[in-house]
């Protein structure tokens, strides 16, 4: 499986009560893929392993399964945002697309125009598997797109394939809404959506996640993200405990049954998250105090800390590897500071990359719509002329 976390799900702004849970999972996940990418792509983690043979052996392997965290969580987001009750039906799914593509891509493009320049720079003091070769025009256009995978284009940072697929997820979750709201009625109403999502967790499982020759597509980690759906709609406190039962059966079954066929440590971990954000994820906390201050900025600066750190981690390798002893002493002081850069890269991305751009591409966006609307209506009146 690739290895990553991901992407930007927010628990609400600085100020003011957060999901302490999501906070406290989103800090502590990301720290994990900080130091398994370290581990993996070296080469400081190659002169640290003699010394810590276990330790950077977990990190560079097991420690990647805390992407499904990111994943869990996104769908739990995604089910609050989009369907708090779980139920069909959305007005305008194109524009829910379109601002989750605004909400991703163009700090997700800066980042990797970032690593395009890293990889050129550490080249000149180092040789490494790690390094990506200069990215061509439909490469970096692919990534635009956030379609690399699929298209077939390596990725320049590690974890870029994470964007794409957050994306595609919920794209997919959108587009299931507004079908679903074509065809229910008012028995189907309350539950279409969730048993639709109960069969596509079953099918994801069961066939797609056993095959890693879907890992570019959406349907791979939807067994994930639909238990993140599920945990959301199973916890409204408005539904009845009759309804509750059954919702928590249905998210429950599909991914014991797939851990019975072959058990997989990332979908056990998920399965973990969902129903911890079941019991515990509508909870609030507070924004201060000795905890929650440093598990909320965690939090927040969680997507620019994936996006940013690759670049930081390849170029504090290069310049370990160029100026400082290969010992290993030296190379694990090396790795604890590409970890610290990389968090301090990350809050500085978030607030001088990350929040300027969207409110940018908002205030563009929102320019745009009553010229985009004018021309709708416009094209409505003249197809109705003709019919008439």
């Amino acid at each position: 499986m690739k290895a990553v976390p991901g992407a930007g799900v927010g628990a609400r702004g600085a100020s003011g009560p957060q999901f302490g849970l999501i906070n406290l999972l989103k800090a502590g996940a990301a720290q994990l893929i900080v130091l398994h990418h370290l581990a993996f792509y070296g080469p400081m983690s190659d002169h640290v392993r003699p010394l810590l043979p276990g330790l950077i052996g977990w990190l560079s392997d097991s420690a990647r399964i805390a992407v499904q965290v990111f994943l869990v969580i996104g769908g739990f987001l995604a089910a609050k945002s989009l369907s708090p009750a779980g139920v069909p039906g959305f007005d305008t799914p194109l524009t829910a697309i379109w601002r989750r593509y605004v909400k991703l891509a163009p700090p997700f493009l800066v980042a990797t125009l970032v690593a395009a320049v890293a990889s050129t720079l550490a080249s000149e003091w180092m040789t490494h598997h790690s390094i990506s070769p200069p990215p061509t025009l439909r490469q970096l256009g692919a990534h635009g797109l956030l379609m690399h995978g699929v298209l077939g284009y390596s990725s320049i940072s590690a974890g870029a394939w994470y964007v794409a697929i957050d994306f595609q997820l919920y794209a997919l979750v959108v587009a299931a809404l507004w079908l679903a709201g074509w065809v229910a009625g008012p028995r189907l109403r309350h539950w279409l959506m969730p048993v639709l999502t109960t069969l596509g967790m079953a099918f994801s499982l069961l066939y797609f996640n056993l095959d890693s020759d879907w890992d570019n597509w959406a349907i791979y980690f939807f067994g994930s993200y639909g238990l993140g759906l599920m945990a959301w709609w199973a916890g409204d406190p408005a539904r009845k405990p009759g309804a509750v039962f059954l919702l928590l059966v249905m998210m429950l079954l599909p991914a014991l049954a797939a851990l019975m066929v072959e058990f997989r440590s990332r979908i056990a971990l998920a399965l973990v998250v969902a129903c911890a954000l079941y019991l515990f994820g509508r909870v609030k906390a507070g924004g201060h105090g000795l905890l929650w201050t440093p598990v909320h900025w965690l939090g927040r600066i969680s997507y620019s800390v994936f996006l940013i750190h690759f670049p930081v981690c390849l170029l504090v390798n290069a310049a370990f590897t160029r100026f400082a002893p290969a010992d290993p002493l030296w190379q694990g002081l090396g790795m604890l500071t590409a970890w610290g850069v990389s968090l301090l890269a990350g809050d500085v991305f978030h607030h001088w990359v990350e929040l300027p751009l969207g409110r940018v591409v908002q205030s563009a966006t929102l320019e745009l719509r009553p010229a985009l609307l004018g021309h709708t209506i416009t094209a409505r009146r003249v197809a109705q002329s003709n019919v008439r």
